[in-house]
């Protein structure tokens, strides 16, 4: 069943290569045709379009319909382009000519742009809300290990004292970022586009209104043309969001794998998080955090494609939009599973204690001393140039009892603040 079937038979292949895989795609918004096309249907009962008794029997219709969605046991088949020609022959088999009536006033077009929108919505607060969870195990982390000493780097050169407590806190106050830029990708979204039909309204007498608060809309986007060419849009600034949250991700990830290398030795796992070597009986591989790693850089790279499938389209609905839904759908999932199992992983971190007196971090301290030279009396590029002298010459001996207590710094992490600054 095509809903813009004028009864002209479709070259099977054409049909095979426009459809492509819609039909798997569109179960993951399902369930938001059906909540708009219950709105959309009150909406046609208020302004007169259909009967109450005709409302009665599409909710129902379309609560059968729903109960299958979250059963599982709702497909779509072969027969149908997508899910709302499948949605629609429903409610026809059940309905008779009043499941006919549930498309009056609408497009396709604006079907899938406010399916996704929802879809789109719902996911975005859902990944807020994973990433508020893993912010806060990084935060409980800082805490525990606060005084732990982690060698800081510069060019992968030993540079100055960090801190556990500094390197967790770090990428936590990192994420609040992140959560600005999906605070403002759910901004976009929260905008109704259904009435802009296909793309130019309609010359029935809708009332967007009242399905903008049927829905759950913040606002409406007023402009039909305007809600049309929101498609693709969204889809950019939803990539950058994502993106942008994977990025301090895949950065953190480089560090555990680093830092669980032998030539480190700050941090280690339970061997059953962990994979071995198939010749190499001592590997303990840290597959999971390189998966992460290299999944975050995979959806770093979604805004690029989303930027070419739809850069200097015209106004107006194009086929290319079909094509935006299967990665950023793939991406939200995507997203949600790294959250999950890196939080659920980094909370089984062993943290080692690092002997700073080493040869090998002998000049991780020769900025505090510079620093303590200074606050004696000297200038500080005297006291450079004395601490660099003695490094220079192997006499330099490290003091290693300077505390740093400005906002922010390794004895003054400001855990509190950060957590406080987490966006609602």
């Amino acid at each position: 069943m095509k809903l813009w079937d004028k009864g002209i038979s479709i070259d099977k292949k054409i049909e095979q290569f426009t459809v492509g895989n819609d039909r798997e795609i569109d179960i993951h918004i399902a369930k938001y045709d059906v909540i708009a096309s219950r709105a959309h249907a009150k909406m046609l009962q208020k302004v007169g379009i259909i009967s109450t008794n005709e409302l009665i029997e599409l909710l129902g219709g379309l609560k059968k319909i729903e109960t299958q969605i979250e059963n599982g046991t709702f497909a779509i088949d072969q027969q149908f382009e997508d899910v709302h020609s499948k949605i629609e022959f429903e409610l026809t088999k059940s309905l008779g000519d009043v499941g006919k009536k549930i498309h009056t006033a609408r497009s396709r077009n604006d079907q899938v742009l406010v399916a996704l929108h929802l879809y789109y919505k719902e996911n975005l607060g859902l990944v807020k809300e994973k990433t508020l969870v893993f912010f806060n195990t990084l935060l409980d982390l800082a805490e525990t290990h606060k005084n732990k000493v982690l060698p800081g780097y510069t060019h992968l050169q030993v540079a100055m004292p960090s801190s556990f407590g500094l390197w967790f806190s770090a990428y936590a106050e990192l994420m609040i970022d992140d959560v600005y830029l999906l605070n403002a990708a759910i901004k976009t979204v929260d905008q109704n586009p259904l009435g802009s039909a296909a793309g130019y309204g309609s010359s029935f007498p809708i009332d967007r209104e009242f399905t903008t608060k049927e829905m759950g809309f913040e606002t409406l986007k007023y402009n039909v043309v305007a809600a049309q060419m929101s498609r693709g849009k969204n889809e950019r600034t939803i990539a950058a969001a994502l993106g942008g949250l994977c990025n301090t991700m895949a950065r953190f990830a480089m560090d555990v794998c680093l830092y669980m290398s032998q030539n480190f030795g700050f941090i280690s796992f339970p061997d059953e998080l962990t994979t071995g070597s198939s010749i190499m009986p001592h590997k303990k591989n840290p597959d999971v955090f390189e998966l992460i790693r290299g999944k975050c850089n995979k959806i770093q790279s979604l805004q690029t494609e989303m930027i070419l499938i739809t850069n200097n389209l015209p106004s107006g609905y194009h086929r290319d939009f079909q094509l935006l839904k299967e990665n950023m759908i793939a991406a939200f999932e995507e997203v949600k599973d790294i959250l999950d199992i890196f939080n659920y992983s980094i909370q089984q971190i062993i943290v080692n204690d690092i002997n700073v007196h080493s040869d090998l971090y002998k000049y991780l301290f020769t900025v505090d001393n510079i620093n303590t030279l200074v606050v004696e009396g000297q200038t500080f590029r005297e006291a450079y140039q004395k601490i660099g002298g003695q490094v220079q010459d192997g006499t330099y001996v490290p003091d290693t009892s300077k505390k740093h207590t400005h906002v922010g710094s390794i004895h003054n992490l400001c855990l509190d603040k950060i957590r406080a600054k987490f966006p609602s």
